[in-house]
């Protein structure tokens, strides 16, 4: 009994002891199932992620790329971020980075079952170091990427080398190998890879209509790109990037940015490393942020000079032409036209005062309207596309021959001879016109207006370039700022009629003062014709000259009766003949002769930087035939001494461009300083490649300073 229990015992014990040891490896199982789940749990999601990878050389960087777990099984796309931390003041680089950086490279050609790569780059900021200005990134920065999968059913195998350089005072390009292989199906959602996405995208420009580029215009000789953009939201604090596979050697500096309303203009001096740009035809990408604005777009760089508008506010350019309208007054051009609305005013001093403002009032009205009808012609023109210009009419030979004939028209009137051999239905209309009817005083007013075109004033020029690189709205404000400031002599003998008693009493001197302003407006009509001999040639011209002559004083005798044809011929000879003598007595004690024998070369802006390259000082002078303000310039200061000789001087070339008749490529040089008639001058040299303008009248003094500026002379050695 006693050896029953034994075995008995001893069973129970091992059974025990079997049952405790199976628990035992139970329990050991469990828990390392457990650990293999675990690990294999860890590893599916580590395969979302190359974890932070370090250059042992470089350790102030690191970079990991993630997925966000996030596959679009209709576009085949999976959503993707590199993150990238750097310590201090290290930075990275953006896609252009600028004048002395080098952008971050992504060779992922060893990759299986990847189609495309699309690099996202968040905008980046400005970094200057020792002078030179780069475009990157500082701390922390995270690029989205946009991975195209050939196949979605298939495992995805990311082999790739990321060259990514870094910089503070010493730069270092470090080389970060990228392995991470994917299984589309069992991709999860990262939700720290999700914010790094997102944060990522959200400073990415995006593709829309937020801004669009309205002109560019690249100057070549000036190496610098001007764009007009436009946006539909109010400008705060811009800032324009360029860049694009186009333009990969050049370098865009941080632009000059002029804000008028929601327009914004930019101007980049640009380099390129090798040598001198030219992104004539180019395709540039634009990238735009702002406040509200955050936009990518791109256009094909034009050579179209655009225009640029002036420093100031509308509210000074409108200033600017009150006062270029006002001086347009005593301009040569319009001296006759205010000859003949003196001579109304003394034989108009018997009306009331209500006549006399009526009269004034109308002449204010003719010259307002003809500002609105240029400013309408030009709207026009701009809007068709076409190179505009102040003055342009007196290009067309029709509108020449127009004005010819109404100034002879009008001269013939003050000299008293509409009732010879005109008409009767011309010579009722121009009588209707008389000295008291309100439509002479309109016309009168008209006709001043379209005789002071060929003029530049000082004021004038600013406002009328301001105004033809502005909006349609300004351009009318400016126009109608113009016609209000040249009437304002008149509107002041509105607002005061009595004015007009000032002047003396009318009496038989009237007759010889009428006279005196017909033979101003004769010549007015003489000159004219002669601005058409560009067009018809200087034969035909001479002979329409000898006909206006001879008619004239046909007229004159039949009027007057032949004495008066002797002594006006006598006293023309008298003048003219003493004037001769007198002057070549003379000359060598007061003026060179006014002779332009200058070496006068075309315009060609091409040659202008290899001449200064060559140490040259290039004078440049756009000219017309028919602007009474560059003859003025020609004969008071380029053909008189001192300017005379110095522009002889061995160093100094002369270039001459002429806008008598229509041409593209003197509009352009224009257009390209902001200059839209002439005259223009402009002075270049070695201390000043870009030029020097000078002002629309000049001076000898403003001449030479320029001249010895540009060319690195003191100033009268």
């Amino acid at each position: 009994m006693s050896y029953t229990n034994t075995i008995l015992t001893t069973r129970i014990a091992r059974s025990r002891h079997f049952m405790s040891l199976c628990r035992q490896i139970l329990s050991t199982l469990v828990l390392t199932c457990a650990i293999a789940l675990t690990m294999l749990y860890s590893t599916m999601s580590h395969a979302q992620s190359t974890g932070w990878i370090q250059d042992p050389m470089h350790p102030p960087v690191k970079v990991r790329l993630l997925s966000t777990g996030h596959l679009d099984s209709q576009t085949k796309q999976m959503e993707m971020v590199l993150n990238v931390e750097l310590d201090g003041e290290w930075k990275t680089y953006w896609r252009s980075p600028g004048e002395g950086g080098v952008a971050p490279e992504f060779d992922w050609s060893a990759s299986t079952n990847v189609e495309a790569i699309d690099w996202q780059w968040p905008v980046p900021a400005y970094y200057e170091q020792l002078g030179v200005m780069t475009l990157g990134y500082k701390h922390e920065v995270s690029f989205p990427i946009i991975i195209t999968v050939s196949d979605i059913s298939k495992p995805i195998s990311l082999k790739a080398n990321l060259r990514l350089p870094s910089c503070t005072n010493i730069c270092v390009i470090a080389d970060y190998p990228i392995d991470l292989d994917i299984d589309p199906n069992t991709l999860s959602l990262d939700s720290d890879a999700a914010y790094l996405f997102g944060q990522g995208m959200s400073l990415t420009p995006k593709k829309d209509n937020q801004v669009s580029v309205e002109a560019s215009y690249w100057n070549q000789q000036a190496q610098e790109l001007q764009l007009k953009l436009e946006s539909k939201t109010d400008w705060k604090k811009p800032q324009i990037l360029v860049d694009g596979n186009e333009v990969s050697d050049e370098f865009f500096s941080q632009p000059n940015i002029t804000i008028e309303g929601r327009s914004l203009y930019a101007t980049f001096a640009v380099n390129n490393w090798l040598g001198e740009a030219d992104i004539s035809g180019k395709t540039i990408q634009i990238t735009v942020s702002d406040e509200l604005i955050l936009t990518e777009t791109s256009t094909q760089v034009s050579t179209t000079p655009m225009a640029y508008p002036q420093s100031g506010s509308l509210i000074w350019m409108i200033g600017f032409a009150l006062i270029g309208g006002l001086i347009l007054n005593i301009m040569p051009c319009v001296l006759p036209v205010l000859g003949m609305k003196l001579n109304s005013i003394i034989s108009g001093m018997n009306q009331s005062p209500k006549q006399v403002r009526l009269s004034f009032l109308a002449s204010s009205a003719g010259i307002i309207t003809s500002f609105l009808l240029l400013a309408g012609v030009l709207t026009s023109l701009k809007m068709a596309g076409h190179m505009v210009g102040w003055g342009i009419q007196f290009q067309n030979y029709w509108f020449i021959a127009f004005m010819a004939v109404v100034t002879l028209l009008f001269s013939a009137n003050l000299l008293g001879l509409f009732n010879i051999q005109l008409p009767s239905s011309l010579n009722t209309w121009m009588a209707s016109q008389g000295d008291h009817s309100c439509g002479g005083h309109f016309v009168q007013g008209m006709f001043a207006t379209l005789l002071a075109t060929p003029c530049s004033a000082p004021f004038l020029g600013t406002a009328v370039a301001y105004a033809l690189g502005a909006t349609y709205t300004e351009l009318w404000l400016i126009f109608v700022a113009l016609g209000v400031g040249m009437s304002l002599p008149w509107l002041l003998f509105t607002l005061f009629p009595s004015l007009v008693n000032v002047f003396p009493k009318p009496g038989p001197w009237m007759n010889k003062v009428k006279l005196a302003f017909g033979a101003m407006m004769l010549l007015t009509s003489l000159w004219l014709v002669t601005l058409l001999s560009t067009f018809i040639g200087f034969a035909l011209t001479a002979a329409l000259i000898a006909i206006v002559i001879i008619a004239t004083l046909v007229l004159i005798g039949k009027q007057y009766g032949r004495k008066a044809v002797t002594i006006l011929a006598a006293l023309s000879i008298f003048v003219v003949g003493g004037g001769l003598i007198i002057g070549s007595v003379t000359a060598d004690k007061w003026s060179t002769p006014l002779v332009d024998d200058l070496q006068w070369r075309k315009l060609d802006r091409d040659q202008i930087p290899e001449l200064v390259a060559q140490g040259k000082t290039v004078f440049v002078d756009v000219t017309a035939d028919w602007c009474i303000t560059c003859k003025a310039n020609k004969i008071g200061v380029i053909l008189q001494n001192p300017v005379y000789d110095k522009l002889q001087q061995s160093n100094i070339v002369l270039m001459r461009g002429d806008w008598t008749t229509p041409s593209d490529s003197v509009t352009q040089y224009l257009q390209s300083y902001g200059r839209f008639g002439v005259p223009f001058n402009i002075v270049y040299g070695p201390k000043y490649p870009q030029g020097i303008p000078l002002p629309v009248v000049l001076t000898s003094d403003v001449v030479l300073q320029s001249v010895d500026l540009a060319s690195g002379e003191s100033h009268g050695s």
